[in-house]
């Protein structure tokens, strides 16, 4: 693929700074950009790179103002980071159309499904399911019955979609991860057995969702457990059955969310978070990494530690705690000269 400078500006809506002529062919960090390719400062820490770069294009911010020259053609844009994104997917289009029924896969004769599908070799999909528009499933997916899958959604090999399951339209679900699982619920008999209980729920998965590899996803006790529109989650992470997560809230992996608990929009929630159940997460809330949460959080509050006090609490008490020894050292002195006095 080949790109002039004029015409990455017209399809980023930039100002071309330099040789609006000069070409590219890939894509490369800017710390080891090579001639025709292309590079983006996104991170003012990588700044010094702008000068010594050897990338043909660099995307930069409209209002960056250049300390010395420099010898490459820049792009300056709104947001570097959103403008290398689309050149991202722009490059990563496939130029061959996935299109078809694998000869080795079994799809239901009561399942409907569009001609434009591509449905992978080994996969299966079980009876009165529904498969939207352009999707593509890839080989060894496992799909259920009665479940419906939107337009433009991809779903890589490995992934299982129990009965019921509901997935959006352009939505990415990763390889391993198991959607619709039963939750982890049980009750006490008179005899202290652990008695199982029946989960009759389903999962919703609304638009523009991405679900990272080997998630779980446990189906509600009743009703739905529900990503909302435009949730992204990471890898390896655990959702209980009945949680709701609000729309565009992000999580990061290796994140345990216990049953029930209710994540508001616009949320940040670190690696390795913990988040016990019945809880209310607000909106535009931030867990920092490794966090323990055990209480409901209210609206625009960022926390952390365990259990997860505020953010900038926990970081005035870290002061102490890292120089406790120091601090004991100092209290033991002032014990030794109160009992000599």
């Amino acid at each position: 693929m080949k790109l002039t400078a004029i015409t990455i500006a017209k399809m980023l809506n930039g100002i071309v700074e330099g040789d609006d002529s000069v070409y590219i062919n890939k894509l490369s960090k800017i710390e080891s950009g090579v001639k025709n390719s292309l590079s983006f400062l996104g991170n003012p820490k990588y700044i010094n790179y702008l000068y010594s770069s050897n990338s043909s294009i660099i995307i930069v911010d409209k209002k960056l103002q250049l300390e010395k020259s420099i010898k490459s053609t820049l792009i300056r844009v709104d947001d570097p980071n959103e403008s290398f994104s689309k050149l991202l997917d722009h490059f990563g289009e496939s130029e061959t159309i996935l299109k078809g029924i694998d000869k080795n896969s079994h799809i239901d004769k009561s399942a409907s499904f569009h001609d434009d599908l591509f449905f992978g070799a080994f996969s299966v999909c079980k009876s009165k399911s529904k498969i939207g528009k352009n999707v593509k499933i890839y080989s060894q997916v496992y799909i259920g019955e009665n479940v419906s899958v939107g337009d433009n959604t991809i779903i890589y090999p490995g992934v299982k979609l129990y009965p019921n399951s509901i997935i959006g339209k352009n939505c990415i679900i990763h390889s391993g991860t198991v959607i619709g699982s039963d939750g982890f619920g049980f009750n006490l008999d008179n005899q202290g057995r652990q008695i199982k209980v029946s989960h009759n729920g389903n999962v919703l998965i609304e638009d523009d969702v991405e679900i990272g590899s080997n998630c779980s996803i446990d189906k509600a006790t009743l009703g739905s457990t529900t990503l909302k529109k435009g949730v992204k989650l990471d890898n390896l992470i655990q959702v209980a059955h009945n949680v709701v997560i609000g729309e565009n809230t992000v999580i990061a992996s290796c994140v345990g969310i216990a049953g029930s608990t209710s994540i508001g929009k616009n949320c940040m929630i670190g690696g390795q978070a913990g988040i016990a159940g019945h809880l209310t997460i607000g909106d535009q809330v931030m867990i920092q990494a490794q966090s323990g949460v055990y209480k409901s959080i209210k609206s625009n509050s960022s926390v952390m530690g365990s259990p997860a006090i505020k953010y900038i609490d926990f970081n005035k008490a870290y002061v102490y705690f890292r120089n406790l020894p120091s601090i004991m050292k100092s209290v033991q002195k002032l014990l030794k000269n109160n009992k000599d006095a």
